[in-house]
């Protein structure tokens, strides 16, 4: 996987030309490493990051694999993938379930950066997909359009199993989704970070200044992610 990926995105231009028969099993490919493309966007981990490289293999940790390539790279690769609005309903309920599963598994008695790091890690790797997005979209408003609808119908028909709490969490966020006017769930998509967190920390025994600090730190997480994207 880690060869197919830097095949596609380890080149001059910033638009790769994919075919389109190939950007949904792709995609499905991708969704199936989850974890690791959600601490590649996040781009935190510093395993992740010493072995990012080319030539260095994949590893071993916790009884499974894990890959990691260059942030630019993958980020190319997304792009090609994201065309397809299948392809990018697929990556991004993957990152949301990866995202869910983050947050759950916070203890219950995390302070400062053991709160923190989980939701605004999400934030960013979700900020990222935004601008994936983006690049992704038609500039042709019509066609834009069609996209967005694409994914929403494929991002609205996944179920959620809500007996644990990863699920409820996802539950949440795809039932604030459905209940958004049309119109309005671009726009609201690009808030799931923030979304998320918010429902996160109703579920914790949460004083308001902490919670205020918390989300502040995740909504600034998700806008800077987006801006790198964007440039």
């Amino acid at each position: 996987m880690k060869d197919v990926i830097f095949a596609l995105g380890w080149v001059q231009s910033q638009k790769i030309e994919l075919d389109p028969a190939l950007r949904v099993p792709l995609a499905t490919a991708l969704a199936g490493y989850a974890p690791d493309v959600h601490e590649m966007l996040a781009g935190l981990d510093n395993e992740y990051i010493v072995n990012a490289g080319d030539n260095k293999s994949p590893w071993g940790a916790e009884g499974t694999y894990h890959l990691s390539v260059w942030n630019s790279v993958l980020t190319k690769t997304l792009r090609a993938v994201a065309v397809n609005p299948q392809a990018y309903a697929l990556l991004r309920m993957a990152e949301t379930h990866t995202a869910a599963g983050q947050l759950a598994a916070v203890p219950a008695d995390a302070t400062g950066v053991d709160l923190s790091l989980q939701p605004t890690k999400n934030a960013r790797a979700l900020g990222i997909l935004d601008g994936v997005a983006d690049a992704a979209e038609s500039q042709d408003t019509q066609e834009a359009g069609k996209w967005h609808a694409s994914v929403f119908d494929c991002l609205l028909n996944e179920p959620a199993d809500q007996a644990e709490p990863a699920g409820r969490l996802t539950a949440a966020w795809l039932h604030a989704l459905r209940n958004t006017p049309e119109g309005q769930r671009p726009e609201r998509l690009r808030t799931q970070g923030l979304d998320m967190a918010r429902a996160w920390a109703q579920t914790r025994s949460m004083d308001e200044p902490t919670r205020q600090n918390l989300l502040t730190k995740v909504e600034n997480s998700a806008r800077n992610a987006h801006e790198e994207v964007k440039h």
